[in-house]
């Protein structure tokens, strides 16, 4: 059982160090799904200089349906992992064409979508709809260990899920007999809207300031050198797929990519790559969707 004091000094933290955010300000679960999409790939003062432009080019989960993967793609430039924008696309498509437009609520709906996992699922439940669950997210996971695990190393997420669904308040209204397994709220503006803010806003303070407690879950690992790497050399071919959209003739072919690709390593003091590598990164490519093959070349989706 998760007691009181623990849950009254995380609100208070959360008091404390909270940090007034553009998604923060609205329930609008569009937002606050891009919000927890673009905080997966990058640090939150990107997010709140790249998500401006990116809500003037889609503002509603009906416009991200409606537009071309390719201007999706070049809105995403620069923000990490490329497949989440086209797992963005397609999960506003299917909020469009199997949900009216609107975001559903429960677990198994949400992550049923495209690029939705279970933490995203709870993120928009908890932001956006007030409802209870399992957010265990990087700073969350932090709280928990720093205060329950200390100094334990290797600590599997099992151990920490019935620790934070015992924290998180029931919903809003919720009856007496409705509250298990979840706690029971403090007064009325312990929700799990505000509770989820307050742990990953101490969270964050815990990061800072301490050896990062994160490091020592079973699942942490560092990402691996995106200098150089295979995964850099995709990012590089999709940026050419896209300038190349509107050339005469549009697209490129296995030698533009080459050259293109020896340009960049070229610049960073690395040696020519192989053609077969390109080659084998195009079919990667055409076979997730990015582009598509006609006769020699590959053109932007």
């Amino acid at each position: 059982m998760i007691q009181d004091p623990f849950r009254s000094m995380i609100r208070s933290e959360g008091v404390l160090r909270y940090r007034d955010l553009p998604w923060r300000r609205t329930r609008d679960p569009y937002i606050i799904w891009l919000s927890e999409v673009m905080l997966q790939q990058t640090q939150v003062p990107r997010v709140e200089t790249r998500m401006p432009a990116w809500l003037d080019r889609f503002p509603t989960v009906q416009a991200l349906a409606q537009a071309v993967p390719s201007d999706v793609l070049d809105a995403w430039q620069g923000m990490g992992y490329n497949r989440r924008a086209l797992a963005l696309h397609r999960a506003a498509q299917c909020v469009v064409e199997d949900w009216d437009g609107e975001f559903p609520r429960e677990t198994r709906d949400l992550v049923a979508l495209p690029g939705i996992g279970p933490a995203t699922a709870q993120g928009i439940r908890s932001f956006a709809f007030d409802l209870p669950g399992v957010y265990l997210e990087t700073n969350v996971r932090t709280v928990f260990l720093h205060h329950f695990f200390p100094d334990v190393p290797a600590v599997p997420d099992r151990e920490l899920v019935p620790l934070i669904q015992a924290a998180c308040p029931a919903a809003p209204g919720a009856a007496a007999d409705e509250i298990a397994p979840f706690a029971a709220p403090q007064d009325d503006a312990d929700t799990p809207r505000a509770w989820y803010y307050a742990l990953l806003d101490y969270g964050a303070y815990l990061k800072k300031t301490l050896p990062n407690p994160s490091r020592r879950s079973a699942g942490y690992s560092r990402q691996s050198k995106f200098e150089g790497s295979r995964r850099q050399k995709r990012a590089h071919i999709v940026r050419m797929l896209l300038a190349a959209r509107d050339g005469q003739p549009a697209g490129i072919t296995l030698a533009d990519a080459v050259v293109g690709v020896n340009e960049m390593e070229a610049a960073a003091g690395r040696g020519p790559v192989e053609c077969d590598l390109i080659a084998g990164i195009l079919a990667d490519l055409e076979r997730e969707g990015f582009c598509r093959a006609e006769d020699d070349r590959w053109l932007s989706v």
